[in-house]
């Protein structure tokens, strides 16, 4: 009887796919989607607002154009702005039917819109206000964390077993 460990590596199926070992972690958004896809733009968005889209009440398609007005959203100190004729030729649907979910989105609380002009009359895109879906987000994230922590503990007993 051999007392040699085993050293093969075990055979690859179709529905497993290999992890890398010892390979450092490539986290940078250009090893995700490759440099000339990110020079066109990317956004910051927090995990939470997709996680906790179904405790927020939000539809697929009201989340989708929550998603076209943040994308802008650069500056904490600059509102985030973008026209609805431009949201509706993203999403293939008519402005009205935006303007509909962005009023949705404004008495649920999500948004406010701010008036924007040039000059004394000529209106442009709206800016919009985020402090009501950063305040839902921060309502959230306690039992976000809670179920997370509960989560990590459960992992470790598993793993002692």
């Amino acid at each position: 009887m051999s007392h040699m460990k085993n050293t093969s590596t075990p055979p690859q199926t179709d529905n497993v796919i290999p992890l890398p070992v010892g390979k450092k972690e490539r986290r940078r958004a250009e090893d995700k989607w490759t440099g000339p896809v990110i020079k066109l733009g990317y956004t910051q968005l927090p995990s939470l607002l997709l996680k906790g889209q179904a405790k927020l009440k939000l539809t697929s398609a009201q989340l989708n154009v929550l998603l076209h007005i943040i994308e802008p959203w650069w500056d904490a100190d600059r509102l985030p702005w973008i026209a609805k004729d431009t949201i509706a030729q993203r999403m293939r649907k008519q402005p009205r039917h935006i303007q509909r979910i962005i009023t949705k989105l404004e008495k649920g609380g999500f948004i406010n819109r701010v008036s924007r002009y040039y000059g004394k009359k000529q209106q442009t895109a709206n800016g919009y206000l985020l402090d009501g879906l950063v305040k839902k987000l921060i309502d959230l994230e306690p039992a976000f964390r809670k179920e997370k922590e509960q989560n990590k503990l459960r992992r470790k007993k598993v793993e002692a077993a």
